[in-house]
C-alpha cells in the first residue's frame, strides 16, 4: 500500500474523537523523531498536543494540524464502520480521511521524502499537533502558540491542513478567514395569563422588531478578499411549553462573520445601540473566537500556488470563505498562513471520504512547498 495512504489508515483506526488522541501523536512523533525532529509532548488540561522542529536556523516553516475528529453519530448509519479504513471504488472512507488524517500523513510522508533527499535543508521545519481543534479549542493550539511565544519560538509560515479543496484537489485555498463572534441575547420581561396580557410584558413581543433590524443591518460591504459581515440568528427559545403563559424570558443565539471592515467591538457597539434603541430590558453574553485574518500574496502563498500548479496543472483559488480553523490563533504572532487539504465535501458527515489517489499527491503538494521556502 502507498505510504500516505497507509498512515491514513493507521490514524483513522484510532478512534480520537474530540478530545481523545488514542495514540495518534506519538506514532506521529515516533516517525518524526526518526527523522531528527526535536518532539515535545505538551498536554494541557486533558488535551494531548506535540510540538516539533528539524533545523537549528533560518526560517521556520510550520506544518499545523489536529488529530481529535467529531462524532460519528449512529454508525447505523454509516456504509461501513466509520474507525475501519475502507477502500471503496477509488475512495477511502472512515471518520477523518479528509479533517483531517490524510492531511497529517501527507504532511509527514513529505517530510520523509523532503529530508532524504535533502538532509541539510537551510530552513527549519515545525510540526504543532493537537487533539482539541474539534472540541471548545481552550487547551490546544491556542495554548501552544502561547508555550512557544513564551520559548522565544517565531513562526514564519504555517500550512494548516485543513480541507480546502472544493471539486478538486488544489482548486482552493484558504489564505485568509472571516473573524467569528457569538452572543446570547436573553430579553426579560413579565410573566403572566394569556388572558390577561395588560398585566404582563411579553418579551418575544418586545424582542421581534429588534431582532428584524439585526438582521436587516448592513455592517459593512466586505472588500476584496472577504465578503460582506453577516448576522445569523442559530436558535431561539421562550416560554413554559403552556399555550396559556406569557413568557418571562426570551433567549437568542446568534453569530456574526466577519470581515476585516469591522471589528467585533465595532459589532458589539452597533448590536448594543439598537439594542437600546428598541428599549429592551436585556443581558448580552458575548464570545469572541476568532478575529479575521489574511496573508496576501508573498512567500508563502507563492510557494503553495505554485506547487499546486505544478503538480496538477491548477490556477488555484485563493478563498476565505467558511468556518474557522485553529489558523486564528497562530496569525495574531505574524505568521504567514495558508489552509491547503483534500476535498471538503463529506467532512463531519456520515462516510466521510477521500480519494485515495489524492493522498500521495497531497502529500507532493506539501513536499513542493519545503523544497520552494526550506532548500
Amino acid at each position: 500500500m502507498e505510504r500516505t495512504l497507509e498512515l491514513t489508515c493507521e490514524l483513522i483506526r484510532r478512534q480520537s474523537v474530540t478530545p481523545e488522541d488514542a495514540g495518534c501523536q506519538a506514532l506521529m512523533m515516533d516517525r518524526l523523531a526518526r527523522l531528527g525532529f526535536r518532539c515535545t509532548p505538551l498536554r494541557f488540561g486533558d488535551v494531548e498536543n506535540f510540538w516539533a522542529v528539524r533545523g537549528d536556523s533560518g526560517p521556520l516553516l510550520v506544518f499545523a494540524g489536529h488529530t481529535d475528529v467529531v462524532p460519528t453519530g449512529p454508525e447505523s448509519g454509516w456504509d461501513s464502520p466509520p474507525f475501519e479504513p475502507t477502500l471503496r471504488e477509488g475512495m477511502l472512507y472512515g471518520r477523518g480521511a479528509a479533517d483531517m488524517k490524510g492531511s497529517l500523513a501527507a504532511m509527514l510522508v513529505a517530510c520523509e521524502d523532503f529530508v532524504s533527499a535533502h538532509p541539510r535543508h537551510s530552513g527549519r521545519i515545525g510540526f504543532l499537533i493537537t487533539a482539541d481543534e474539534e472540541g471548545p479549542a481552550h487547551d490546544g493550539t491556542v495554548k501552544v502558540v502561547d508555550y512557544l511565544q513564551q520559548q522565544g519560538e517565531t513562526i514564519d509560515w504555517c500550512l494548516v491542513g485543513e480541507p480546502s479543496s472544493s471539486a478538486q484537489l488544489g482548486d482552493v485555498v484558504k489564505n485568509g478567514r472571516r473573524g467569528s463572534l457569538g452572543a446570547v441575547l436573553t430579553v426579560r420581561g413579565v410573566q403572566g395569563h394569556i388572558a390577561y396580557p395588560q398585566l404582563a410584558d411579553n418579551p418575544i413581543h418586545r424582542a421581534l422588531p429588534a431582532l428584524h433590524a439585526l438582521t436587516c443591518q448592513v455592517w459593512d460591504q466586505g472588500n476584496a478578499f472577504f465578503p460582506a459581515t453577516s448576522l445569523q440568528i442559530s436558535n431561539i427559545t421562550s416560554g413554559t411549553g403552556a399555550t396559556n403563559v406569557i413568557p418571562g424570558e426570551l433567549q437568542v443565539m446568534f453569530n456574526f462573520r466577519f470581515s476585516t471592515e469591522v471589528t467585533a467591538d465595532d459589532l458589539i457597539r452597533r448590536t448594543e445601540r439598537l439594542l437600546q434603541a428598541h428599549k429592551l430590558d436585556y443581558t448580552l453574553d458575548w464570545q469572541l473566537s476568532g478575529e479575521p485574518f489574511l496573508t496576501p500574496a508573498g512567500s508563502l502563498v507563492d510557494a503553495v500556488v505554485e506547487s499546486i500548479r505544478a503538480e496538477t496543472g491548477l490556477d488555484t483559488e485563493l478563498s476565505t470563505a467558511g468556518g474557522t480553523s485553529d489558523g486564528r490563533f497562530i496569525a495574531p504572532t505574524g505568521a504567514q498562513i495558508v489552509e491547503l487539504g483534500p476535498v471538503n465535501a463529506t467532512i463531519h458527515k456520515r462516510n466521510e471520504c477521500v480519494r485515495a489517489a489524492d493522498l500521495p499527491r497531497l502529500a507532493r503538494l506539501y513536499q513542493g512547498v519545503l523544497e520552494r521556502l526550506v532548500l
